[in-house]
C-alpha cells in the first residue's frame, strides 16, 4: 500500500469513526486508526479465503466476446465456397443449433449467398419486436398449430434428421458467422421469404427487397 493511499484511508477512518483524541498525540491517533484499519483488512482477507478457487475463477473470468455482444465475424464476407471453406469448423449451443438446422432444412440447396440470405431473415426477426427475441423462438414460432408455423420444415410431419454431413458443416459455419456478427447486407432488412414456386398473400403487401437463388425476400413495413 502506498503512503498516499494509506494516508487517505487513515483520514477516511478518522472522519467515519468521529474520534476525538483529546490530548492524545497525532502519532497515537495514527496508531489507533492503523490498528482498526488492519483489523478490517484482516476480516476481508478471512472472508475471501472462504471462497473456493473455482468460484474466484468464475467470478473473475472474462466472458467470451460472443457473450459480450462483440462481433467476431470477419468484416468482409465473400459469399462463395472458397470463403466458407476457409472458416474453422463451427459449433455452438442451442441457439446455434436452431439456426443451423433452419438453414439446413430451408436452404442447404442454395448457394452460399442464398444460405446467408435466409439466415439474415431469421436474424432480422430476432431483432424485431414483432417476433420472439431468440433464434429458437423465431424458428419454432407457431410450430404445432395448423397453418401457423413460420418455417415449413417445423410442421411438415417429417423427422428432422441430418443426412448430408457436408451440407451440415457448411450451414453450421454460416450460422456461426451470423451469430458472431457477420454484416447483413444481402436482403435489406428482410423479415420474410418464399420460394418462387408459391405466391403467399403477404407477398402482395410487403415490399420485395431481393431475389437470391430460388427465394424472393420481403421486408415487413
Amino acid at each position: 500500500m502506498s503512503k498516499r493511499i494509506g494516508t487517505k484511508l487513515l483520514a477516511i477512518c478518522a472522519m467515519s469513526f468521529g474520534i476525538a483524541f483529546g490530548g492524545a498525540s497525532a502519532a497515537q491517533a495514527d496508531d489507533v486508526l492503523a490498528a482498526r484499519l488492519g483489523a478490517l483488512l484482516g476480516q476481508e482477507r478471512a472472508a475471501i479465503q472462504q471462497v473456493s478457487d473455482a468460484r474466484v475463477a468464475a467470478l473473475t473470468a472474462v466472458p467470451p466476446a460472443s457473450a459480450r455482444n462483440i462481433p467476431t465475424a470477419p468484416d468482409v464476407i465473400t459469399y462463395d465456397n472458397a470463403f466458407l471453406a476457409s472458416q474453422p469448423s463451427a459449433s455452438g449451443g442451442d441457439q446455434w443449433k436452431c439456426l443451423a438446422e433452419a438453414l439446413y432444412f430451408e436452404a442447404r440447396g442454395e448457394s452460399v449467398r442464398g444460405m446467408f440470405a435466409v439466415g439474415e431473415v431469421i436474424m432480422n426477426r430476432v431483432d424485431s419486436s414483432r417476433y420472439p427475441s431468440t433464434l429458437c423462438g423465431v424458428i419454432n414460432q407457431g410450430t404445432g398449430r395448423q397453418f401457423a408455423c413460420q418455417f415449413t420444415y417445423t410442421c411438415d410431419g417429417a423427422a428432422e434428421v441430418i443426412h448430408e454431413q457436408a451440407a451440415w458443416a457448411k450451414v453450421g459455419k454460416v450460422a456461426r458467422l451470423l451469430i458472431d456478427g457477420a454484416p447483413r447486407q444481402l436482403t435489406d432488412g428482410a423479415t420474410h421469404y418464399h420460394t418462387r414456386a408459391v405466391n403467399p398473400r403477404w407477398a402482395r403487401v410487403f415490399p420485395r427487397t431481393a431475389t437470391i437463388g430460388s427465394h424472393h425476400f420481403y421486408r415487413q413495413s
